[in-house]
């Protein structure tokens, strides 16, 4: 019963996926000469890339068909990744997408092996009915052939000079109609091997894909465990030591408001300094906490971008239109590299202003940073004088952006003004 329910998925399969052969067929064509042709002008490569982008759903739909009547397990592969945006962004995408080229290469390759499948799938059928059949009929349909030797035959088949013309011989030719039916339903699942091979091959995640994909997902994992714990050192930090040093120094205060007259002066000197080092201490725990996680992100990117806007030295004009939160790892590493940016905004441009413009473009977050200083700014710090370059500065903002497949870009000719884009992903 399992075999026989094979059988008919695989035939009505093989019937049914003919037409979308040939319609994929056309389509890939279309795509490639078209492409081929225009390249040379504005439409060609635009619609090149739109013809491969728009296999990847020929292929989804091949995939769907192959799960459901074939059975062979099949994942989705990675989606489209986009480096830039507008049509420039589109075409690249579209040139440079493996999985689309991959689905037009399927395409192609379908197109004899869907017909190799019908013409199977047809054929051994139509033919054991017909040679099972011929014991009930051939006495009754007696056509007079004639052989090479001008003897007469009465029979409705010959092979040659071989005449089924006679009982022996058309339970001998029924034998053959039973052997193709038995045959048959092997030889297209044979034939539909080729096509599953050609989907894990063509329709599938490639090895080097899934491995991606799994260093993307620890990447992801580890980023997030490690944002996750800066902000459980952050509170630790505050509810923890620093609430005690808070109220070591409200002790220390209360102490040294009670000291009599009497109190000798060296004791009186060192709860002042008891408490004016408490303070300082508190101080700079509050500064390491608000490096390590600002409180201000729990609120969300915008409140703390805002706040760090007002603290600035250089006055900041802010935007912010964010239609879903970025992730936690995202939004810290986007807050510190404004921070980083306005500071040295203030530090070294000259500049009186200064624009952070943020904004979602699709599953990206972009990030804008411009002033009217005197331009320069550069990836690298200087070189020390042993010819060796310390990390941080610019380089080190752009290698903690590509840590979660980020980019970063820098204009800032000489004389101004500056502008730096951040692009990071929504998610890690």
């Amino acid at each position: 019963m399992t075999r026989l329910r094979r059988f008919w998925k695989e035939f009505g399969y093989a019937l049914a996926s003919l037409p979308l052969a040939v319609l994929g067929f056309a389509y890939a064509v279309l795509t490639l000469v078209l492409g081929g042709v225009l390249s040379l002008t504005l439409l060609g490569l635009p619609l090149l890339a739109a013809g491969v982008l728009g296999a990847r759903g020929w292929g989804a739909l091949h995939r769907r068909f192959g799960r459901a009547a074939l059975g062979i397990q099949l994942a989705d592969p990675r989606p489209v990744r986009r480096s830039a945006t507008g049509p420039v962004g589109f075409v690249r995408a579209g040139l440079t997408d493996g999985t689309g080229w991959r689905g037009l290469a399927y395409l192609v390759v379908k197109l004899p092996v869907g017909v190799l499948a019908a013409v199977v799938a047809v054929v051994f059928p139509t033919y054991a009915l017909f040679f099972l059949s011929y014991p009930f009929w051939w006495r009754q349909v007696r056509p007079v052939n004639t052989d090479s030797a001008g003897r007469k035959h009465y029979a409705a088949l010959q092979l040659g000079d071989f005449f089924f013309d006679s009982w022996p011989r058309a339970i001998l030719l029924a034998g053959v109609g039973v052997l193709l039916l038995l045959v048959g339903p092997w030889v297209l699942h044979g034939v539909l091997g080729l096509d599953r091979l050609l989907m894990r091959g063509l329709l599938g995640p490639t090895r080097l894909a899934d491995r991606v994909d799994q260093l993307e997902q620890s990447r992801a994992y580890a980023v997030d465990d490690s944002a996750a714990r800066l902000r459980r050192i952050e509170r630790d930090l505050h509810d923890g030591a620093q609430a005690r040093l808070v109220a070591l120094a409200m002790k220390l205060g209360m102490a040294k408001e009670k000291l009599g007259e009497d109190v000798a002066p060296a004791a009186r000197t060192l709860v002042e300094n008891a408490h004016r080092d408490a303070k300082e201490a508190i101080t700079e725990l509050r500064d390491l906490a608000r490096g390590i996680h600002p409180p201000m992100l729990d609120n969300g990117l915008a409140d703390a971008l805002g706040t760090l806007a007002s603290r600035g030295a250089v006055p900041v004009t802010l935007r912010v239109e964010v239609a879903d939160r970025p992730s936690p790892a995202i939004e810290t590493i986007a807050y510190f590299c404004v921070a980083e940016l306005l500071t040295n905004v203030a530090k070294h441009s000259g500049a009186r202003r200064a624009t952070v413009d943020v904004g979602q473009h699709g599953q990206r977050l972009r990030v804008l940073v411009r002033d009217e200083g005197g331009g320069g700014a550069r990836f690298g710090p200087p070189a020390r004088s042993d010819g060796t370059v310390p990390s941080g500065g610019l380089s080190g903002l752009r290698d903690r952006v590509r840590a979660v497949d980020g980019s970063m870009e820098i204009d800032s000719p000489l004389g101004g003004p500056t502008t730096i884009q951040l692009d990071l992903p929504m998610r890690v």
